[in-house]
């Protein structure tokens, strides 16, 4: 995959309906501070065109970012921000469910986390909406250059079983787990490669 243009197309915020889209959708959730505006630059190949912060809890809307005007990458809200007040966080949680449940485009949904804990509640909380919604989710293992290589299939293992063992519906599912350091950008070639892969399909059922 070749990124030619990238372009901040909408915003959605917690009154905003969700656009009827004419572009295949690709989706990514998360934790605050897990890394996905670092994963989504990395995947623009753009140093900050979605915003990065120390602080946690900075996107708070629904981002779509039209890439070769052939896809969207959405940037969902970041959960799990403890900071935020309890209204606040609910209404994170309806926009992202609403989104799941609701967009037309949608194609896929990544599923972003720590490589270096155990899936949070709140990420198996995620997990669990995700596949309600009838998506099986992509896992992406973030930060993967803040562990030792000799600790990365123990860390991808663990991961996976985390989710299958605490989520209510993921105990027979195919999991497939990406590795990704934003610093080193290893993984990127094999997200690209499933977008490509993605988009070949839908092309192919036109």
């Amino acid at each position: 995959m070749v990124i030619k243009t990238v372009n901040l197309e909408t915003v959605c915020g917690v009154t905003s309906k969700i656009p009827a889209g004419r572009l295949p959708e690709f989706a990514f959730a998360g934790r605050s501070n897990v890394g996905k505006s670092t994963l989504i630059n990395g995947l623009m190949n753009r140093k900050s065109y979605a915003r990065t912060s120390a602080q946690p809890g900075k996107t708070q809307t629904i981002n779509y970012y039209n890439i070769n005007d052939a896809f969207h990458l959405v940037d969902l809200p970041g959960y799990g921000y403890t900071k935020a007040n309890v209204n606040v966080r609910q209404q994170w949680g309806r926009m992202i469910e609403r989104y799941l449940h609701t967009s037309q485009m949608l194609r896929a949904v990544f599923l972003l986390v720590d490589i270096r804990h155990e899936p949070s509640a709140d990420d198996i909380h995620m997990f669990d909406w995700m596949l309600e919604a009838g998506w099986a989710p992509v896992v992406i293992a973030t930060k993967a250059d803040k562990i030792k290589r000799s600790q990365l299939q123990k860390q991808l293992a663990m991961i996976v079983r985390t989710l299958k063992e605490k989520s209510e519906r993921g105990g027979d599912i195919s999991l497939q787990v990406i590795p990704y350091s934003g610093v080193s950008q290893s993984g990127r070639e094999e997200i690209y490669a499933l977008l490509d892969s993605m988009l070949e399909e839908q092309n192919e059922n036109l």
